[in-house]
């Protein structure tokens, strides 16, 4: 069994980070299906020069736009030279909430405290962890296991999550499988195409 928890989403705490200021980054243009389909750690993204930025601690929530909506809350980890780093503390990229009438100005757009903490309370806590099982398969000729693994990997790296269907289920439960596509879930059946 992989397990993830310490790479899981952390405690969702609401309050200021060491300057006590809190921050909306926005993801830019192509990231939201990125950081959706593969479990990332951080968020690396670039501060244009002279705009006001964070500092180490801030907690920062992640929205994406169009429209507007909250994907993630996080912490400042660093801001090295206009390179701002954020660890995720609490994910929701499969299921957003809207913003409301939070506005922001660039990439990074300072929030009040209350705002922040209202943008958390709309998430909530995260939902209980449990365990599923997936799995790829794929028919693949070779001369020999080790060259049909490595097949297997190349595929993967190449075709990826757009065009291999992973499958899922929860443990104990393999009946209920679900195909999933681009992180969705997605029809595997020809016959019910028609």
């Amino acid at each position: 069994m992989t397990v993830t928890d310490h790479r899981s989403t952390g405690p969702t705490d609401v309050d200021g980070g060491s300057g006590g200021d809190a921050w909306a980054v926005l993801l830019p243009a192509g990231r939201y299906d990125a950081e959706r389909l593969v479990h990332h750690d951080t968020l690396e993204l670039t501060v244009p020069p002279g705009v006001p930025a964070p500092r180490p601690g801030d907690p920062v929530a992640v929205l994406a736009d169009e429209p507007s909506r909250l994907v993630a809350l996080g912490r400042v980890a660093r801001l090295d030279g206009g390179t701002l780093l954020v660890t995720y503390t609490r994910r929701s990229f499969d299921a957003p909430v809207p913003t409301g009438q939070v506005s922001v100005a660039g990439p990074v757009t300072p929030l009040a405290p209350g705002t922040y903490r209202e943008l958390a309370d709309r998430l909530g806590p995260p939902p209980p962890r449990r365990t599923w099982l997936v799995s790829l398969d794929l028919p693949i000729e070779a001369e020999s296991p080790a060259e049909a693994v490595r097949l297997f990997w190349s595929y993967v790296r190449e075709l990826g999550p757009a065009e291999l269907p992973a499958f899922v289920s929860p443990s104990g439960d393999e009946l209920a499988m679900q195909a999933f596509v681009l992180g969705v879930e997605a029809n595997q059946d020809p016959e019910e195409d028609d």
